[in-house]
């Protein structure tokens, strides 16, 4: 059974919305001046995702993922000072979202949702989706340039092959075609390249 809401996300609101008004070094903080700390709590959050599948310690990553959600929250505050929206803007958007993107759990009204098919059947339904919803006007367009080379390498393959522009890196290039191989070959596999780099890194140390 589904449990009732509980109190203390609007209580975190609240608590954010007092340390803005009251505390120093919150009222002083922009967007741009948390940029760093979103970036940190994203990677210790990381991190805490590594050691649960090593360990099972599940209370560090719901440390983490407080920290994250802070962040949330934290944008969310300046922006409704600011006027530009709130916190209930960023979650009616994301919900708004889910349902428009996923078709095959939540069907229009008087309409049969069609069948979802497997996990990459309903990631090329959403992809689908999402291309009709923003149109892009280049290849990359909405992919960051700043992600970590592994993930930017194979969301490019990827766009690529949705675009009928599949490449074909040469194993035997340069370092770089070399590195784009190993990418391409997880990607047709279905791995996550930049995951099972970590996790081999980690077990150096472990």
């Amino acid at each position: 059974m589904t449990q009732p809401d509980g109190p203390e996300l609007p209580e975190l609101r609240t608590v954010m919305r007092r340390l803005r008004a009251e505390c120093p070094w919150k009222a002083a903080q922009t967007h741009r001046s948390l940029a760093r700390y979103l970036l940190e709590e994203t990677h210790e959050t990381l991190e805490a995702i590594d050691e649960l599948a090593e360990t099972g310690d599940a209370d560090h990553l719901r440390e983490e993922l407080g920290d994250l959600l802070l962040q949330v929250y934290f944008h969310a505050a300046i922006a409704e000072e600011a006027g530009a929206f709130d916190l209930d803007d960023v979650a009616r958007g994301i919900t708004e979202k889910l349902v428009r993107r996923n078709p095959h759990v939540f069907a229009a009204p008087g309409e049969e949702a069609p069948a979802a098919g497997d996990a990459a059947a309903v990631n090329d339904a959403w992809q689908e989706i999402k291309a009709r919803e923003r149109p892009r006007a280049t290849l990359d367009e909405g992919i960051p340039p700043t992600l970590p080379a592994l993930l930017y390498a194979d969301k490019m393959l990827d766009r690529l092959e949705r675009a009928g522009a599949p490449v074909t890196p040469d194993p035997d290039g340069d370092i770089g075609e070399r590195l784009l191989a190993l990418v391409a070959e997880a990607h047709a596999a279905g791995v996550d390249a930049e995951q099972a780099l970590r996790d081999t890194v980690r077990r150096l140390t472990s």
